[in-house]
Order: structure tokens, then C-alpha cells, then sequence
């Protein structure tokens, strides 16, 4: 939003001293930040020029000596412009001036000397998309009552300051000067001035030969005036100075209208050649593939969801965005149908972003207010009956289904200074409302505030408190200590033992994106629901809240490994989003792993399934699923390896998934875990009882069988487990062999068994009978033979 000074000073009395720049900060301290403030012209030291005698230059068949009088002197001056002569005023560049191509210095130009440079309009730093040819190709010559050695900037009326303003999406009242108007009244204590809405109306009424027929139910309030025997002509210097200041090109007294008041009062307007539409106005859907060209000669292809202004038989406008070339309003227009409506503001987003954004859809973008819609169309017509000599038809066509209003919200002192730490009276707060246009009934320590149409953004108590806040100043609320009692937190406990236990284990934790492409979004699972995409994404690439975690962490993969680490162990806690029937989220732990592990100083192993296995086995041991999970084989996402990969089962209800990334993904061994946390963590454990550590040594033992390939190794260390009973301690595979000593369809896995009994020492033939009693289960139950070298 670019701010001009002069603009908003037609409706608030700015104090003269007042700086453009403190003004800027001022309104930045109300929320309102800017990335510029200043003058409309950055040039010094010009003055207003005759040109007395004009003579060619000796040494060039281009060059002019001109003399020149300023008022105080006459200068000469070297020209190269093809329309510097004798008798016009111009625009004198003395020197040092300070332009934006450079600074102006006397010297010899071919041999003569030249006191300074009769200007263009362009060399004032205006943007060219507010120039004519001659204001690029020649100097500009100033009319006759322009007084020698007076600022031509001033003369021109340029003499303007601007504020750009970013803006934040709910403040969609201050893309307007009246909006903005309010704001700095509120700085200040300013009163408000009135727009002027007064017209004359001649005896027909429009609704006897014009209607409008709204189809849909995107359009809530749609207004209609026409406007008669309008004059084309240029705009008078202060609409065109108010519309460069503020962004918009100048281009006639009635285009030129309809942009003045929607900077004005913040509702755009579209102004039809009323003998070029017919009688009747429709506000539809589109149909899927329907054609329309646009104002800038575009041919666009509409789809269903565009709302468009149509005749009996065509669409002729963008509803929201853009009118159509068939209705454009010419030099040759006389009769002109004004509309001042509102629309559906996704819908005008969605088109505006598929087709051209405009200062008319950030404006319905943002919401728009009934009143103001209503002011619009009045001024409308004020205007072009004062700057195009047009006879104002009597009556308005209206259709009207807002329900918009002032809404009364109840609020206490208390309320205000809880929130705000403050210590404010109710006289203070009042005068804050007051200031802000707010109409107030307050009694005791309660306030009624009314918030006026104007202002969508408030709608609870809390929109005031932060009202209060913004104008009392936040730099003015005293800090201090809190006064309540304060106990520990139980919140998310859980989550930070699961980030310490991953950290101990010796992994990095990682933050990544949430965002992820659509391609991505159903890879790493096989449930089944709908992805969950922005409606308006800064990237393709980041367009869907991710399910998996894993395309997030295989990013970082890549990403670390182009950069030649190569060693990565990662995890990240975050969330996956998704949409089933309602939209949902769960939170998840996710590892990925590569290269080699490193367990201890000068310690590493190279990562493979066991070892990511060992990290969960670890974690779910820590949070006490101990005895109470599994692995199988058994609904493994395409994007994993079959062969080295499984779900995680807890109580027999899958959790999670774990194992190696399938070669297809990518040639680098790497491995995944991923545990939905949610589900994991609804599945209650009892209070951990720890045992005191055994007394008494326990006994090793390795053996190895030869089995089929089929046979999983986690059943083998479950009828281990079984034969082994209350003895056994811990089970842990060091070797799995498929090579040319034993066939092709068969493995051979070892084991290390460890035996200990709290009570006492064992002896060897406890640990003989109780071994041989599990090669031999093991060999009944899975067919096995044990391996003897």
C-alpha cells in the first residue's frame, strides 16, 4: 500500500512538522510496517526557467545555447531537446543539483560553457509507466502562470511524500486513505473528515430501463448508477498526482475516477460504455472453457469457479479482477453504467492468482465493507458530475444480502489489563476507543464498544484488548514479574524423553519442512486418506502438508550428501497431516540412517538393519513396550526394501514402519524408521519396576543354525525365548550367512545367548541342559539344523 501524504491529508490534518519518516514510525508502533518513506520527487535545487534566446551551437548540428531566465539571473545553458525555444518556461536543474541520473555541474560542452540542464519530465525519477513520449523525448515546458525562479515540483503539484506499507492480511481497511485516514487519527487525536457525496440527480430512474440479475450466490451486494452525457478529457493535476503517488497510472478523467475512489474509500468500481452493454446486467458462474478478453487484449480461458459480469449473451468482466474489452470505456463513451458490488473473496483469489492479480482483487481479497460500497458509488458520481460534466440518473439498483453490521462487544477493565500486564484506567481506555472512532457506553468498569463496519478484524473481546494495546503503545506497559503461583509442567514430557533418548544414542535431531510436493505426499504408507494442499502454495515444490516424515528426511539426506558427509544419523519429532472425512494430524518420530554408526569413542559400525533396529528395540525398551512388540513382514510400503524391511507391531496393532529405502529411490544404503507416536504412546505401560543388577556372573554361549530363507529371525529368537525361560537373558544375532557353503534357498543365522540367574551361580550343566534344550525346539519348531562349524 503506497501512502501519499498530500492524499490523506485531504481527510486528516497532519501536523506540518511532522516528518514523513516519523510519521512512518509512528504508524509502524500500531503494527504498520513500511519499507520506505520518502519524498514522491528525490530532486534538489530546481527552479522555473524562461528560455529568452535560442541559438544553434557552433560545434554540433543537435545542441542549442540557450539563455535562460530564472528570475534572479539569466543562465546559459547547453540543450540537446528538440523542442527547447524561445518564450517557454522549463524546468531548471541549477548547479549541484541532485537528480536521480546524477549531480549537476557548470562545464564546456563542445567548447561552450552550460550553467546547468533544462529537465524532462523523466530526469525527475518519475516511473516511466506514468510518462508520455514527450515527457521522455523532450523538456517539459510549464504553462505561462508558472512564476520564475518559484520550485516547479511545487508548481506541478508534485511536491508529495510516500509511505509503502506491508500490511498484514487482516487490515484489509487500510488499503484505503479513509482507512489509513483513521489511523493516523488515532496518532494524532484528529478528527475524520467527511467525504463529500453530494450530486445532482436528474427525474428518470434508472430501474426503469436498467436491472440486474445475480445468479449466484458468490455475489452478496451489487449496486448499480448511471452516469450520462459524460465529457473524456484529462484529469485535473490533483487526481492525476493523488493516482502516480499511489502506484496508478493516469489515463482519462473517468478511468481516472474509478481508480480515485477505490484508493479513497478501499472499494474498487467498474465503469461500463452503458450503450455498448444493453439493458440488462447478469452476475454468474462461468462455464468450464468459456472465453473472455480481458481489458489488456488477453484471451482468457475460464473455468467454472470464476464469477463473471455478463450480458444477454457473453460474459464481459472478471467479477473482482479485471472488466472485458467489449464494454472498455473509449474517448468516444457518453453513457457509462457504474457498478460498486461485492463478491465472494476466495473465489475472486483463486481466479486472481490463476489470472492476474490487480488492485481491485487484493482489495476483495481482503474483505470488504457494505458501507463503503455503498460511499463508493456515491462518490462516483459526486466526481464525474464535477470532472466529466456528467447528468447523474435518479435511482440505484440494488441487490443486497450482506448482514453485516456494528457489532457490540462487551468487555471489562480487568479483562484489558490481565492481558496486557497494564495498570490503565477507564477514563484511558474510553479515550483510546474515542480516538480510534470507536463509539463506547461504559459504566463502572465495564465497557460496551461498538466496532464500526469499517473495521472486519474485530470481533471478540481480545481484537479490542490488542486495539488498546497498539494505541496505548506496547513500549509504555511496564514489565514486571508474574505474581502467580507457578508449578512444573507435565505437557510434552513424553516427547522430550523420546528427543533425549534418540540424542543419548547418538543421533542428530533435525527440524525440516512441513511442506513437501503432492507427488511425494502418499509415498513411505499405505494408508489411505486425502492429501491436504495449500490453496496457495509460494512453491510447487512445498504445495502439501507431508503424511511421512521420510520425504522430509530424505531431502536432508540428499542434501548432506551432495555436500560429501558421510556419515548421517538423523531424527526428527514433528507432525503428519491428513484429511479423513475431518482433517487430522498425528506426531510422529522419524530416523533415517547412513554410512556408518558411531557408539562410542573410536567406536563405529557400518549402518544396516540391525543397527536401526537396535535404536528402536532401545527406545521402545526405555518407554516400557519391553516384550510387547514385534516385527513382521507385513504391509511394507513400495518406496522399502521387502526384503530388509517390516512394520512395527505393539500389542499386535501396527505403529510404524522400519527398514531399508528400496534401490529404486535411491542406490545409497539407507535406512528408516518411522513410529506413529500418537498411536504408540495410547497404549498404556505400568509404573517400571527396575531390578537390582545380578550378584552372580552369568555364562555366553553362540550357536548357529541353517534354515530356510523364509524363516524369520525374529520367530527364531521368540522360541528362544520360549525354551529358554526365566535363564535366558539376552539374545543377539552377529551373523547372518547365504554363501556358497550351504544351498541357495537357505540362511545360516548365529546367535550369542547369555544365561544368568539372580539367585546364584550357574553351573555348567544348568547351562548345557537349557541350551540344548533350545537347539533342540528351535530345530523341531523351524525345521533347522545346527550348524557345528
Amino acid at each position: 500500500m503506497l501512502l501519499s501524504r498530500k492524499f490523506v491529508s485531504d481527510y486528516i490534518d497532519i501536523p506540518n512538522e511532522v516528518d514523513i519518516k516519523d510519521l512512518a514510525n509512528r504508524l509502524t508502533s500500531l503494527g504498520n510496517e513500511f519499507d520506505s518513506a520518502e519524498k514522491l520527487i528525490n530532486a534538489t535545487n530546481l527552479t522555473i526557467g524562461k528560455i529568452i534566446e535560442c541559438t544553434p551551437h557552433p560545434d554540433s548540428d543537435h545542441l542549442k545555447v540557450c539563455k535562460v531566465d530564472i528570475g534572479s539571473e539569466v543562465l546559459q545553458i547547453v540543450c540537446g531537446a528538440p523542442n527547447a525555444r524561445s518564450g517557454i518556461k522549463v524546468i531548471v536543474a541549477l548547479d549541484g543539483a541532485k537528480l536521480p541520473g546524477g549531480t549537476i555541474k557548470k562545464g564546456m560542452i563542445r567548447g561552450v560553457e552550460s550553467n546547468g540542464m533544462m529537465c524532462a519530465t523523466e530526469e525527475l525519477g518519475l516511473d516511466h509507466k506514468f510518462l508520455k513520449d514527450e515527457d521522455i523525448n523532450g523538456i517539459k515546458e510549464l504553462d505561462d502562470d508558472a512564476k520564475l525562479g518559484e520550485d516547479p515540483i511545487k508548481y506541478l503539484e508534485l511536491d508529495d511524500e510516500v509511505i509503502d506499507f506491508d500490511l498484514t492480511a487482516n487490515r484489509g481497511d487500510l488499503l484505503s486513505i479513509l482507512g489509513m485516514a483513521y489511523e493516523i487519527g488515532a496518532i494524532y487525536d484528529k478528527k475524520v473528515k467527511s467525504i463529500d457525496l453530494s450530486y445532482n440527480e436528474n427525474n428518470e430512474d434508472i430501474n426503469n430501463i436498467f436491472k440486474v440479475d445475480i445468479k449466484t450466490d458468490n455475489c452478496s451486494l451489487f449496486l448499480s448508477k448511471k452516469a450520462l452525457n459524460v465529457e473524456i478529457k484529462e484529469s485535473p493535476n490533483f487526481i492525476k498526482n493523488r493516482l502516480i503517488a499511489s502506484g496508478i497510472r493516469p489515463i482519462n478523467n473517468v478511468v481516472d475516477i474509478s481508480n480515485y475512489v477505490m484508493l479513497e474509500t478501499g472499494q474498487p468500481l467498474h465503469f461500463y460504455d452503458a450503450d455498448r452493454l444493453g439493458d440488462t446486467l447478469v452476475v454468474r458462474m462461468a462455464e468450464e472453457g468459456e472465453e473472455l478478453t480481458t481489458l489488456d487484449n488477453e484471451k482468457r480461458i475460464l473455468s467454472d469457479t470464476d464469477i463473471v459480469i455478463a450480458d444477454k449473451k457473453k460474459a464481459i468482466g472478471l467479477a473482482g479482477v479485471m472488466g472485458g474489452l467489449s464494454t472498455e470505456v473509449e474517448d468516444d463513451t457518453k453513457n457509462i453504467i457504474i457498478e460498486s458490488a461485492i463478491f465472494d473473496s476466495i473465489l475472486v483469489r483463486r481466479t486472481s492468482n490463476k489470472i492476474l492479480r490487480s488492485e481491485a482483487s487484493n482489495r476483495f481479497e481482503k474483505g470488504l465493507d457494505p458501507n463503503r460500497t455503498n460511499m463508493a458509488i456515491e462518490r462516483a458520481c459526486t466526481l464525474l458530475e464535477k470532472y466529466a460534466n456528467a447528468t447523474i440518473m435518479g435511482g440505484k439498483v440494488t441487490y443486497d444480502k450482506t448482514k453485516v453490521s456494528e457489532k457490540d462487544i462487551p468487555i471489562t477493565l480487568k479483562n484489558i489489563n490481565d492481558v496486557l500486564g497494564a495498570s490503565l484506567t477507564l477514563d484511558e481506555v474510553v479515550d483510546i476507543f474515542r480516538r480510534l472512532d470507536f463509539k463506547t457506553k461504559a459504566s463502572k468498569d465495564s465497557i460496551i464498544v461498538t466496532a464500526p463496519t469499517r473495521r472486519l478484524d474485530i470481533s471478540i473481546k481480545e481484537d479490542l484488548i490488542e486495539e488498546v494495546g497498539r494505541i496505548y503503545g506496547v513500549n509504555n506497559i511496564k514489565g514486571k514479574l508474574p505474581i502467580v503461583p507457578m508449578k512444573k509442567g507435565s505437557y510434552d514430557v513424553t516427547t522430550r524423553e523420546i528427543r533425549n533418548k534418540m540424542i543419548s544414542l547418538g543421533l542428530n535431531e533435525v527440524l525440516s519442512y512441513i511442506l513437501i510436493n503432492d507427488k511425494d505426499v502418499h509415498k513411505y504408507t499405505n494408508d489411505s486418506f486425502e492429501e491436504v494442499k495449500l490453496l496457495d502454495p509460494l512453491t510447487e515444490d512445498r504445495n502439501t502438508l507431508r503424511y511421512s516424515m521420510i520425504p522430509s528426511l530424505m531431502k536432508i539426506f540428499k542434501y548432506n550428501k551432495k555436500r560429501n558427509v558421510k556419515d548421517i544419523s538423523i531424527f526428527e519429532i514433528g507432525k503428519g497431516f491428513y484429511k479423513k472425512d475431518t482433517y487430522g494430524e498425528n506426531n510422529k518420530l522419524c530416523v533415517l540412517m547412513y554410512g556408518n554408526y558411531y557408539y562410542g569413542i573410536g567406536n563405529k559400525k557400518t549402518v544396516d538393519f540391525y543397527i536401526i533396529k537396535g535404536i528402536l528395540e532401545e527406545l521402545l525398551d526405555y518407554l516400557g513396550y519391553e516384550n510387547r512388540y514385534s516385527l513382521v513382514n507385513d504391509n511394507i510400503p513400495k518406496e522399502l526394501h521387502p526384503g530388509a524391511s517390516a512394520s512395527i507391531k505393539v500389542n499386535n496393532d501396527i505403529v510404524g514402519i522400519i527398514g531399508k529405502v528400496h534401490p529404486s529411490v535411491t542406490k545409497d544404503d539407507v535406512y528408516v524408521l518411522e513410529i506413529n507416536l500418537d498411536k504408540l504412546l495410547e497404549k498404556r505401560v505400568s509404573k517400571m519396576k527396575y531390578k537390582e543388577i545380578s550378584k552372580f556372573p552369568g555364562v555366553s554361549k553362540d550357536l548357529a543354525f541353517i534354515l530356510d530363507k523364509n524363516i524369520a529371525a525374529g520367530d527364531v529368537i521368540s522360541t528362544i525365548k520360549k525354551a529358554g525361560g526365566k535363564l535366558i537373558k539376552d539374545i543377539n544375532i552377529f551373523d547372518i550367512y547365504t554363501g556358497d557353503k550351504i544351498k541357495e534357498n537357505e540362511k545360516s543365522i548365529a546367535f550369542s545367548l547369555y544365561f544368568e540367574d539372580s539367585k546364584k551361580t550357574l553351573n555348567d550343566d544348568e547351562v548345557m541342559q537349557v541350551f540344548n534344550s533350545i537347539i533342540e525346539k528351535v530345530e523341531k519348531t523351524h525345521n533347522a539344523i545346527l550348524r557345528d562349524k
